[in-house]
């Protein structure tokens, strides 16, 4: 078992992060099973499914540590005032179940089965995916299929804040984004640049002066560097005018679109899932209603629909209920 694999353990384990444990564990029978240690492989298979969870925690002992409830060493700070320059988001609120087309779907989990395999490929001089773009319209899932990758793969997310980050003296913006890419180099996880639009806008385009030229210089050395454990996702709403040189810099430039109608019509489903809905419910009438509007639009206009149907005391969501709302919520475009 090769240290990156000890260190992801040892975190699973003082995070009591047993889904990520879990999934360890497949990684542990997976690279067995490589190196033709079958009997053992199958050794460990055989616990992994005949086990039974234990009614006592084994963790309990930690439950009362808040210390560093992330697992992780201490976060990166800036020099100058001491703010962390990241958030840890917890892995019981990341969001991961998505609806996308087969395309999109597809090149996700081609990044999540590479890093799964990094250890056979590098026997092959070869690299998985682990610098992805993710551009389109608001609220369409970009931040939402980084969350997808970082539950996946069993990896902390941890998003950069850009508040914090920049600065307005001379330098320190740039120091600061070092000093978050140079704290993964020793911890596998999914760093996050969520709506970094400022630093996607082309150079040449961009009239900006100061620290967003040299912040955006930086991430671009950064990226050429990254030889890191984990993933680094960077997201923007931007079509247009997006940086040539910040493209070539990723190893995946993936647009999340808008979901069609057939995805539409699964996004209601499902989010009206736990409720009863009416027989004559006509889906395709509504997800055509509904085409063009971001799958977050979608979401927030059926759990409104159904807060109207509890409010009015009704037991049967109806068609009704999600035409009455459609008109409050705005299309993002």
């Amino acid at each position: 078992m090769n240290a990156d694999l000890y260190k992801r353990l040892f975190k699973a384990i003082f995070s009591e992060d047993i889904v990520a444990l879990k999934k360890i564990a497949d990684l542990i029978i997976s690279s067995e099973r490589d190196i033709n240690h079958k009997v053992l492989a199958d050794s460990l298979e055989k616990i992994k499914y005949n086990e039974k969870p234990k009614t006592n925690n084994t963790f309990a002992q930690y439950k009362n540590d808040k210390s560093n409830i992330s697992g992780m060493g201490t976060l990166p700070t800036s020099k100058r005032n001491d703010t962390q320059l990241v958030s840890y988001v917890p892995r019981d609120q990341l969001k991961h179940h998505m609806i996308l087309n087969d395309e999109i779907e597809n090149r996700l989990l081609c990044i999540e089965k590479e890093y799964a395999a990094k250890e056979r490929l590098a026997k092959f001089n070869l690299t998985p995916k682990k610098k992805v773009l993710l551009y389109g319209a608001p609220g369409c899932g970009k931040t939402l299929a980084a969350e997808r990758l970082a539950w996946n793969l069993g990896l902390p997310l941890l998003k950069v804040r850009f508040d914090s980050l920049l600065s307005s003296y001379f330098g320190e913006s740039a120091s600061n984004l070092r000093t978050v890419f140079d704290y993964c180099k020793d911890e596998p996880v999914v760093l996050l640049l969520d709506e970094c639009d400022f630093i996607a806008k082309s150079r040449t385009s961009s009239q900006d002066v100061g620290e967003v030229p040299r912040i955006v210089n930086m991430l671009l050395t950064l990226l050429d560097e990254y030889n890191s454990p984990g993933l680094v996702v960077a997201t923007t709403n931007l079509k247009v005018s997006l940086d040539e040189a910040l493209f070539r810099r990723f190893d995946d430039v993936i647009e999340i679109p808008k979901p069609s109608i057939e995805e539409i019509k699964k996004l209601l489903i499902i989010t009206f899932s736990a409720m009863n809905v009416s027989k004559e419910m006509d889906w395709e009438f509504l997800s055509k209603k509904l085409e063009g509007h971001s799958a977050a639009n979608i979401v927030t206009i059926a759990q409104n629909a159904a807060k109207s149907c509890i409010l009015e005391g009704s037991k049967i969501v109806k068609k009704e209920h999600i035409l009455g709302v459609i008109k409050d919520v705005s299309m993002k475009y």
